[in-house]
Formats: C-alpha cells, sequence, structure tokens
C-alpha cells in the first residue's frame, strides 16, 4: 500500500496550496488519515490528522487556525488546505494511513514519495 501526496508547488508567503491525498486499490475511508512534512536538515514532523468520519482532526501547533484538513468519502481522498503559507512551511509533505486518529508517526503505513512545498518570502 502506498498513498500518493500531490498539489504541491511555490507560492509567496501568504499564499495557498490545497494537497490531495489519495491511492489506487486502497480504501482511504476506512482510516484515519495523515499529514507529515520534513523540512532540509529536519525530522519529519506530524501537521494534522483527520478521523475515519471526519468528524475530529488534529492539527500541530505550527499550523493551527491556517491549515484545514478534509476528505472526501466519495473520491476516496483526503485534502490539505494551507492558506497564509510561510517560508517556515517550506518542506516535502506526505500523507500516510493509520488505525486512529494520533499524530504519532509509529502508527502510520502506507508513506509514498511526498510532494514538495516551496515558500518564497
Amino acid at each position: 500500500v502506498q498513498l500518493q501526496a500531490s498539489g504541491g508547488g511555490t507560492v509567496q508567503a501568504g499564499g495557498s496550496l490545497r494537497l490531495s491525498c489519495s491511492a489506487s486499490e486502497f480504501t482511504l475511508n476506512a482510516h484515519a488519515i495523515g499529514w507529515f512534512r520534513q523540512a532540509p536538515g529536519k525530522e519529519r514532523e506530524g501537521v494534522s490528522c483527520i478521523s475515519t468520519s471526519g468528524d475530529f482532526a488534529y492539527y500541530a501547533d505550527s499550523v493551527k487556525g491556517r491549515f484545514t484538513i478534509s476528505r472526501d468519502s466519495a473520491k476516496n481522498t483526503v485534502y490539505l488546505q494551507m492558506n497564509n503559507l510561510e517560508s517556515d512551511d517550506t518542506a516535502v509533505y506526505y500523507c500516510a494511513a493509520a488505525p486512529r486518529p494520533t499524530l504519532a508517526q509509529k502508527w502510520f503505513f502506507g508513506w509514498g514519495q511526498g510532494t514538495q512545498v516551496t515558500v518564497s518570502s
């Protein structure tokens, strides 16, 4: 199983991007889905996670109020809407699946190659 993150790009500070997480032959709807990021020279960190129902979401303090996670069950896709982007948000963003909502990486599987987000100041 490998989840695919897409939608990255280069944007100016203050701008927005929407990332998508999808998978072929794997039902995202049955799992909590998390977004993570890794900046150059830094460890990978949890950004956000959404429950299977979509009723619960967790956010890292650094993105609260700016990022919104959501899921579209019909499209088997999870999104990460990123607004008011800052230079510190520059990183490779990954999505992965877990049996329950958490930002603890040890529970996640299906790591793909990620998508690059670059925020220029």
